[in-house]
């Protein structure tokens, strides 16, 4: 990438909305920032407008940091706190308008990219991050890359330190959201008779003088914290823990009113350092990497294609499905899509078969483009029956990022046998016997397209399908950083 490609960060909070220009460093080269709004539509429509203000030729990605529970390998956005995007396609809806990939990540997961590239955690690999505001968000970095889980580890606001304590939005009681945010402080002041104007500075002043009510206020709302860190601390073992968000820095202050307490699991807590601009800046950095398909939000960056590529009757369609069984990976193909057609349709001739078979061309790439986020499809085709142009456009498309090609090849003579003994039981609308010079000549001048790795496969001989397999999923694994 040249010094003048960026990428767009978008990072939803409380209560404003920004979108930066962030160069492959993480400089911001331009920002924008709007004041939010808590109906989803409407949030949305002025999501679309900051991007649209950052947007440009150069523009090479679009990352978006959301607040609640996002699936970090598909992006989908599970459910929210005072913004709740589920039921959004959020991550097609924006593709699709902006012609870019997307990755969307939670919030804090964004900002922890962002803190661990140019922050606080600087070079360091392994790294737990919470946000300290009105609840409590949280990341976890090990090996330089987010922790996921099944879908969406890391909601480290959720962490039970007392089981008898405060009820929870998620279900449970006595979360360390529910003890240690920037809300149960104000409950905790509420409890030991301040007013609601008292800011935590104010009762850090009465701390630091001893003050025995404030130093109750400061215990109240630090220990549960404590304990969730180092509950961290023992099941990741990470290099340091960072605090941020708006109370971040408090709640690290109030850290020092509490006695000390050795054990296993003390871990040093630093403060982010990057403060409003980390969601952004994280957020473009992340789109770079699904850009440049590297692991990173999302981290099953785009989708892989299986190209199980050769001439009609070159054993492509039996390895292709031999390859699903073996891998489980969804298989797509011309003929599945295109005979219910020829079925159901009169007086199919030859150039109609050909149109319905363009069709089915693009409808398999349109099902990839509607799938997931680190989908891996085996597509069974003769892919030159359309030009390469035609082919490399669906994969952009489809937001493929890898491809690998199995290469179907036998002798002409006995793809025309095979062609032969198989004609009469095709639907109408397949050519006929007709074809067979036509195949021949075809076989002689067909190869690959090669727009990754290929495998060359004589389907004459005995196929080790274990193998083939073993191949492809090593051909399309993701790039290691």
């Amino acid at each position: 990438m040249t010094s003048e490609t960026f990428a767009i960060g978008v990072d939803i909070g409380g209560t404003n909305l920004r979108a930066a220009r962030v160069a492959p460093s993480g400089e911001i080269l331009q920002k924008e920032v709007t004041p939010g709004s808590r109906d989803p539509s409407r949030a949305l429509a002025l999501i679309e407008e900051l991007i649209r203000k950052m947007n440009g030729t150069s523009a090479v990605a679009i990352g978006v940091g959301v607040p609640g529970r996002v699936n970090g390998w598909s992006g989908e956005v599970l459910s929210g706190g005072y913004l709740d995007l589920s039921g959004h396609d959020m991550k097609g809806n924006l593709a699709r308008a902006f012609g870019r990939p997307v990755a969307i990540e939670n919030d804090c997961g964004m900002a922890l990219v962002a803190e661990a590239r140019l922050g606080a955690a600087q070079g360091l690999s392994d790294v737990v991050m919470m946000t300290i505001g009105t609840g409590i968000g949280g990341a976890v970095m090990q090996s330089r890359q987010l922790v996921h889980g099944k879908q969406c580890a890391g909601q480290l606001g959720h962490l039970v330190v007392s089981v008898d304590g405060q009820p929870c939005r998620c279900g449970q009681r006595g979360c360390v959201e529910t003890e240690s945010s920037g809300s149960s402080l104000r409950r905790h002041l509420a409890e030991a008779g301040y007013d609601q104007n008292t800011m935590f500075e104010d009762v850090l002043r009465l701390a630091t003088s001893g003050d025995r009510n404030a130093l109750a206020v400061m215990h109240s709302w630090a220990a549960p914290l404590r304990a969730a860190i180092r509950t961290l601390s023992a099941a990741f073992d990470p290099e340091v823990v960072i605090l941020g968000g708006g109370l971040g820095d408090a709640a690290a202050r109030a850290q020092a009113f509490l006695p000390t307490l050795h054990s296993w699991y003390d871990v040093e807590v630093r403060i982010a350092v990057l403060g409003d601009d980390a969601g952004v800046i994280g957020s473009g950095l992340a789109a770079f990497d699904l850009a440049s398909g590297q692991r990173g939000p999302s981290s099953e960056v785009g989708k892989r294609l299986l190209m199980v590529n050769g001439v009609p009757a070159s054993g492509k369609s039996s390895l292709a499905r031999a390859i699903s069984v073996e891998t489980g990976w969804p298989l797509l193909g011309l003929d599945t899509i295109k005979t219910p057609f020829l079925e159901v349709l009169e007086n199919v001739d030859r150039s109609g078969n050909r149109l319905l078979g363009k069709a089915s061309y693009k409808a398999i790439f349109s099902i990839i483009e509607e799938s997931p986020e680190g989908a891996t499809f085996v597509v069974d085709a003769w892919f030159g029956f359309q030009p390469l142009a035609l082919l490399e456009e669906h994969i952009n498309m489809a937001r493929i990022t890898r491809v690998a090609e199995l290469w179907c090849r036998a002798p002409p003579e006995v793809l025309a046998g095979r062609y032969a003994d198989r004609s009469s039981r095709r639907v109408a609308g397949h050519p006929g016997l007709s074809y067979v010079p036509e195949l021949v000549e075809l076989a002689k001048r067909a190869g690959p397209f090669r727009l990754g790795p290929v495998l060359d496969i004589d389907t004459t001989a005995p196929q080790d399908i274990d193998a083939v397999a073993s191949w492809a999923r090593r051909a399309l694994a993701p790039a290691k950083r």
